[in-house]
């Protein structure tokens, strides 16, 4: 019987390490904090493996500290990474004001602005809504390389 157990715990102990090994390699090739989590409660669940804890209060250990990490260093984490990122041009448009230069009808797939000096295909966000040209928008959105827009009304 102590057989089966050693030989059961030592599959869970490289259970526990591939899935560490695994989810910090995820961790270095996205570079954006996607499994760093998982990869702590993994580390903890380990760490209990060779300690002799049971398979069960393992798991639950995984699953607690991946949750707890995920939950209260997450967001702290990506306001430190995150501080000096700039937007993207893309990202700059949303929310921004623009005239259409062409007219905008979702269902004869016509429309077009010039934002930044480059032209853009535009869309409404509701196909009945057609803006003519001259019409000034705001950009709600990007759909690929379409921008999302509604008639701009002021506040």
């Amino acid at each position: 019987m102590d057989a089966v157990l050693t030989w059961n715990d030592s599959y869970t102990t490289i259970a526990w390490l591939a899935l560490l090994i695994v989810l910090l390699v995820i961790e270095i090739i996205t570079v954006g904090l996607t499994s760093i989590w998982a990869a702590g409660g993994a580390l903890v669940a380990l760490l209990l493996n060779i300690a002799g804890v049971s398979l069960l209060w393992q798991v639950i250990a995984f699953f607690v500290v991946t949750f707890v990490l995920l939950v209260f260093t997450r967001p702290f984490a990506v306001r430190f990474i995150n501080s000096r990122r700039e937007k993207t041009n893309y990202e700059g448009i949303i929310g921004k004001t623009i005239r259409i230069v062409e007219r905008v009808d979702n269902l004869s797939q016509t429309g077009m602005a010039v934002v930044n000096g480059q032209e853009w295909t535009v869309r409404s966000e509701d196909d009945a809504v057609i803006l003519e040209p001259g019409t000034i928008a705001k950009v709600t959105g990007i759909s690929g390389v379409k921008l999302i827009v509604k008639k701009y009304e002021e506040d």
